[in-house]
């Protein structure tokens, strides 16, 4: 099926149907932010589960029932989906922990108000390219990759969900001139998860001892966190998401793109990336 079919056009970027109904956009347009809140930002495969499983263990102070008792995008929903307008998310007690795929460009006057903490995600876009194209294969609400140098060419022009990585990136660095904005990198918690949660949780005003950092760092370890119901998408129906094309939780490495793009396919990615990002003094892990 094609964008016309599977995707809406919202503030020029295109958002799943299936997920993104007017109602839950307009939701989204009129939510009431606190300044106690807490949002992970994320470009889509950039380690959005992978938040939701370590901020809540943040915020409870380790509590593993933060993570057991309800399904990542219940405990930390999408603002721009459809379940936030079911969650009676004005009834939960502060802090509140959200998501959104959104750009900085695309958040509401609340947000804007209230200024809440931000922890924005960035992933290499090499690796983020491979695991859209393994991801958008496995779902039937999202448009199949296709050959591989064709969905390169969409992804590269940000004809995908959510719209170009480049621009997504550079809007959020664009917003962090404040002490409200933690960013972080995929490869930097891979390097070191510990001190990752470490760094979070100060962010956060959650100060920790060194054993319950450790026992959060372990629990989200890749390994174990698959393991996790709540967070693995195994309720998720296989006509939605076939995991049996590609696991929702595939691989959780750094560098798996060198097993996917050719070396052709590499360059022309780094050249685009030298072009679009040549004005962006942030220094990147994986650079």
């Amino acid at each position: 099926m094609t964008e016309a079919e599977l995707y809406t056009l919202y503030k020029g970027v295109y958002v799943p149907t299936l997920v993104h109904s007017p109602d839950s956009l307009k939701y989204y347009e009129e939510f009431t932010f606190r300044p106690d809140d807490v949002l992970i930002v994320t470009y889509p495969k950039s380690g959005t589960t992978w938040m939701q499983e370590i901020v809540p263990l943040i915020v409870s102070g380790g509590d593993p029932a933060s993570v057991e008792s309800l399904p990542n995008w219940d405990r930390v929903p999408w603002l721009e989906q459809n379940q936030a307008c079911t969650l009676h998310l004005e009834q939960r007690a502060s802090p509140r922990v959200f998501v959104t795929h959104f750009h900085y460009n695309m958040m509401p006057a609340s947000f804007l108000e209230a200024k809440p903490k931000v922890i924005y995600v960035m992933r290499n876009p090499k690796d983020v390219f491979t695991s859209c194209f393994h991801f958008f294969g496995s779902t039937s609400f999202l448009v199949k990759p296709g050959p591989q140098s064709e969905f390169l060419h969409k992804f590269l022009n940000g004809d995908v969900m959510f719209g170009s990585w480049f621009d997504h990136v550079k809007d959020w660095l664009s917003a962090g001139s404040n002490e409200r904005i933690m960013y972080i990198s995929y490869e930097e918690m891979i390097l070191d998860l510990k001190d990752s949660v470490s760094r979070m949780a100060l962010f956060l005003e959650k100060p920790l001892d060194a054993e319950v950092i450790e026992k959060i760092a372990d629990r989200c370890l890749f390994k174990n966190m698959k393991k996790n119901n709540m967070s693995n998408y195994s309720m998720v129906p296989r006509e939605v998401i076939d995991q049996t094309k590609s696991g929702f939780l595939r691989k959780g490495i750094a560098g798996d793109w060198k097993n996917q793009l050719t070396k052709a396919e590499a360059e022309h990615f780094d050249a685009v990336y030298k072009d679009k990002m040549k004005n962006v003094n942030y220094k990147f892990v994986w650079e």
